[in-house]
């Protein structure tokens, strides 16, 4: 089974994620991402290669970071530790401190006992397929061992934030003046960031999920758990909340009256704000085979091309640089602003979403009418041959469901990456018709597929 999962190696820090495993992948990927043209033009000058390091405040992070950094200067790759900073900060800074490459341990929104190693390339971008291959294989191949002066260096990078502070405020198209936040940074990577930077905006900010103690990540907060925050926004009389998750790289929100607003609708509002502006390259937006109906429905009345992409930011992202779209992501709230991101920017996504309230005047509820959330229904069909879901009766009711749904609704098929189960997801105009049709659909897969 491949060590990289759709975002890194991800595991049980202490379980599948061990030290050892940490400081193994860091020497391998100081092979094949330390030994570049930038690499070879630093080693030319009396220069060693470069990169930056960054954790969220889970307790593993720790030793696990320790491992990174010990792997990547025992190869002579001079180490820029970030110390706990979001995901999409580490990418950033990887470009602005032009590095040859960066690692993020982080299990973004899973449970504190997990981990997670994630590599960027040079200028901040996830590693496509091939690359992540080449470090696999490499974990047991022959390793860069310099000595004496040509061992790397590790040293705190003590203005990380601050960078990363400026960079987002630059990117604000106007102030948030006069509008209420509630922040909830699911205890983890953005608890000093976002509040920091949405009070610098000009925002009123109420903070909860905040406090980090290197096991509550993610327990009972942020992008996953959203009903503490609705709670609060309600009871502070707030104008929004923004959640993150464990690592910022996602954003969700919600009304004034705490109704959620999930990234489909944000992709909505933001894409036809952009259009508005003239920033919306091509006027499309990318999203995945997982985004809502509505969405489609929505950008085809306001003159809006989707592109599709299967499940992942990283194929959202590839299909942005392909065509050179400005805005791409998915339902689960990882926004892409390609303008001011290589990747998923929780923090960035939020910043914007306010401030088109601010620029508009109008709530967030108002912005979010303009898509209508067609009612979808997933079930995980476990136990089943997941090799097999071409197969012709599943085929067959899939067809016959589409036929019967027309423009109305939508079937998805899908075989899990990792685990031996199909996603069945229907959308429909009604919750019943679309749970109907769901049970339908799965108790063929169940029968067909059975192993």
């Amino acid at each position: 089974m491949p060590l990289f999962g759709t975002d890194g190696v991800r595991g049980l820090a202490n379980g599948a994620l061990t030290a050892d495993l940490a400081l193994s992948l860091a020497q391998a990927t100081a092979v094949v991402l330390g030994q570049g043209r930038s690499a070879e033009a630093r080693r030319a000058a009396g220069k060693r290669a470069t990169a930056v390091i960054a954790r969220d405040p889970r307790i593993s992070g720790d030793f696990l970071g320790a491992a990174v950094a010990a792997g990547l200067a025992a190869s002579g790759v001079d180490v820029l530790d970030a110390g706990v900073i979001p995901t999409p900060a580490l990418a950033y800074l990887i470009a602005d401190r032009e590095a040859d490459f960066g690692v993020m341990v982080s299990a973004s929104h899973n449970p504190a006992p997990d981990n997670g190693i994630k590599i960027f390339a040079r200028g901040g971008v996830k590693l496509p397929d091939e690359v992540e291959q080449r470090i696999e294989e490499h974990l047991t191949g022959e390793k860069l061992l310099p000595t004496g002066g040509d061992v790397g260096r590790i040293q705190r990078f003590s203005d990380a934030e601050d960078r990363y502070v400026l960079h987002l405020l630059g990117s604000l198209p106007s102030r948030l003046d006069g509008i209420h936040v509630v922040l909830d940074c699911a205890h983890g990577a953005a608890s000093g960031v976002s509040p920091e930077v949405f009070r610098d905006a000009g925002a009123q900010v109420t903070v909860i999920g905040a406090e980090p103690d290197g096991i509550n990540i993610n327990d009972g907060v942020g992008s996953t758990h959203l009903d503490l925050l609705a709670r609060a926004v309600v009871e502070h009389g707030a104008d929004v909340g923004i959640a993150h998750d464990g690592d910022a790289d996602r954003c969700l929100a919600v009304t004034a009256d705490g109704t959620i607003v999930d990234g489909d609708q944000i992709m909505a509002i933001l894409a036809v704000s952009m259009k508005e502006r003239g920033l919306l390259a091509n006027d499309t937006l990318v999203a995945t085979v997982m985004s809502n109906l509505g969405l489609h429905v929505a950008m085809r009345e306001q003159g809006i091309t989707v592109k599709t992409t299967a499940v992942g930011d990283r194929y959202v992202l590839e299909e942005m640089n392909a065509g050179g779209y400005s805005l791409g992501g998915e339902q689960s709230g990882h926004v892409i602003m390609s303008a001011h991101a290589t990747t998923g920017d929780g923090v960035l996504t939020g910043l914007h979403l306010v401030a088109e309230m601010a620029r508009q005047g109008k709530s967030l509820a108002e912005l979010a009418s303009i898509m209508k959330v067609y009612p979808q229904v997933l079930i995980n069909v476990r136990g089943v041959d997941k090799a097999r879901v071409h197969d012709d009766g599943v085929q067959e009711i899939v067809g016959g469901v589409e036929a019967e749904l027309g423009d109305s609704g939508r079937v998805l098929l899908r075989a899990s990456g990792t685990e031996p189960l199909v996603r069945v997801m229907v959308e429909a105009a009604d919750g019943e018709t679309a749970q109907r049709h769901a049970d339908a659909i799965a108790e063929v897969v169940r029968k067909r597929l059975a192993l």
